[in-house]
Formats: C-alpha cells, sequence, structure tokens
C-alpha cells in the first residue's frame, strides 16, 4: 500500500498540547519540529517532550517525522541520538545544501542504530532544501542515500536567499519547486511543497494546493489543522478520476484476454503513460479508502 503524504502537519516540539493531540487530525504525516520553532533554550525541553511522547503516546496511522537541527550544531547530534532510538520516526534533515550533508547525517544514523541494536537501515530520512545552492544540488542530494523518502522545499529561506520575497502567485518558487520535483522523481521519492502561512487566505491556499498538485508534488506541508481538509480534497482522486482509471485497467484485460497487443478505449489508443497514470490514481484511491 503506498503511504500516502499529502499533508505533513507541523507540530513544535516545545508545545506540550500539540504534541499531545497530533494524532487526533486527519494528516498524513505528523512532523515534530526541534529546530526553527523552538527557541535556543527550550532545545533540550522540546527533545525531552518529543521522545517521551513518541515512546508513550500512539500515533495510529501517522507517519511520524522529526526535523532535527543542523548536524553543525552538538543540538543536531544529541536530536539524532535521542530520536533514532525511537525506532519510530523519520528524521528530516534541515537547510540540505549538497548530498554531503545527508551522507553525513546518515553516518551517524548508522552509528546510532549500530549502538543501540537497531537494524541497519531501519531509520528514514527526508532532505530539506532551504537555499539557491540546496536547489541547484537538489538531483544529487536526492541521489545521495537509499535512506531517503522524500525532498521538500523550503520557501521562507530559499527566497530570502534569492534576496525577494513570496508573492501571491509564487513565480519566485517556480524554479525550486520545478528543481525539487525533478531531482525527486529522478531518484523515485516523494515531492512535498512548503508552508502557506497566511491562515486567513483560505482562497489563497487552495489556490496554491491545486497548483503544486498539477506540478507534480504528492503532498504539502500544513502549518494547521484546519488546512489538512482542503489538501485533502485536492490530492484525492474524484469518482471520475477513478472510473477512468478503471476502465483503462478493464480495456487492458479485454486486450489481453484477446490476445491483443494493441490497447483501445472509446476509440483512442492506450499507451504506457496512460496505463501509469491510471495505476497511480488506483494506487492512491486504494491508499485513501475510497477504492
Amino acid at each position: 500500500m503506498k503511504q500516502l503524504r499529502r499533508t505533513m502537519l507541523y507540530v513544535p516540539g516545545n508545545n506540550p498540547g500539540m504534541v499531545m493531540d497530533a494524532g487526533i487530525y486527519n494528516s498524513d504525516c505528523i512532523m515534530f519540529d526541534l529546530e526553527d520553532s523552538v527557541s535556543l533554550k527550550e532545545k533540550d525541553s522540546a527533545r525531552f517532550l518529543v521522545y517521551e511522547a513518541l515512546t508513550t503516546l500512539d500515533y495510529p496511522g501517522k507517519e511520524l517525522v522529526v526535523r532535527i537541527n543542523s548536524l553543525d550544531t552538538d543540538m543536531g547530534i544529541s536530536d539524532l541520538e535521542a530520536m533514532v532510538r525511537t525506532g519510530k520516526v523519520v528524521i528530516r534533515l534541515p537547510k540540505t545544501e549538497c548530498a554531503k550533508d545527508v551522507i553525513d547525517c546518515e553516518r551517524e544514523i548508522e552509528r546510532i542504530e549500530r549502538e543501540n541494536g537497531i537494524e541497519i537501515g531501519h531509520t528514514r530520512m527526508m532532505a530539506a532544501i532551504e537555499s539557491a545552492a540546496g536547489v541547484l544540488n537538489a538531483k544529487e542530494i536526492a541521489l545521495s542515500s537509499k535512506r531517503l523518502i522524500g525532498i521538500a522545499i523550503g520557501a521562507e529561506d530559499y527566497v530570502t536567499d534569492l534576496r525577494t520575497s513570496r508573492s501571491a502567485d509564487g513565480i519566485e518558487l517556480l524554479f525550486g519547486r520545478s528543481m525539487v520535483l525533478l531531482a525527486a522523481r529522478t531518484a523515485g521519492i516523494d515531492a512535498i511543497d512548503t508552508v502557506f502561512s497566511d491562515l486567513n487566505d483560505e482562497e489563497g491556499f487552495r489556490r496554491e494546493v491545486a497548483f503544486i498538485k498539477q506540478l507534480g508534488f504528492d503532498g504539502k506541508s500544513v502549518i494547521n489543522p484546519r488546512q489538512i481538509k482542503p489538501v485533502h480534497e485536492v490530492f484525492t482522486p474524484s469518482q471520475k478520476e477513478i472510473d477512468k482509471a478503471l476502465a483503462v485497467m478493464d480495456a487492458i484485460e479485454e486486450a489481453n484476454s484477446r490476445g491483443s497487443g494493441v490497447i483501445s478505449l472509446n476509440g483512442k489508443m492506450i499507451d504506457k503513460p496512460i496505463v501509469e497514470r491510471a495505476q497511480y490514481v488506483l494506487d492512491i484511491a486504494r491508499a485513501v479508502g475510497v477504492l
């Protein structure tokens, strides 16, 4: 069954209420943040809080992700030491600029796995790309480790690095989004879009979700539970899409039963790309539970 990553809900690691309640929302993934949303003086307590939550609470059906601090700091290593030992989380590496960043993190993860009797390779990774250098190195980053299951673009740091700011149409993000998406597809992993921070602009949010879905992204990071439903509505196949995909599969089965290599539907030829799109729609529909 395909792992859905339509929504990744940010949860500040220093907020006990949100950490405790994160499982009640309908997001596909929960990302506990130990980095930007946590002040320096609260880093240790946030790490402890998230560790205790992961080892004592249940978050059924959720993919659990922890965004650690940079490995350039002692905090990053401490985050890894605690989170890898839970055996439950995907490690999200922030501000990834090159393949070496991923390889260095992987090396530390493997050390911790060995020291704690955890199967080597058990801990998966994601990488957040948040700079011009990271975007230009996106392909190398995406291909740098078999542990990687996805890469994400972080818009605020990226546009700051470009010496601009975010606009309503997001034109300044188009190249970065495209590079991250192409890199993810080259590596066969998921591409996750950045957050939309204006909670009062529901129309703009829905427009952006539709846009990144059309680009080809697998999902979007969200900062508030009320953003979850609109994303799921866009990323869940419609009944029309499901019916069309089923019709394609039926046409293939019929052609095979006749021993024919020519497959057509409603007078139109069905080629490999159409079959792959139909299969993807059905995979998502089954994972969501609408098929």
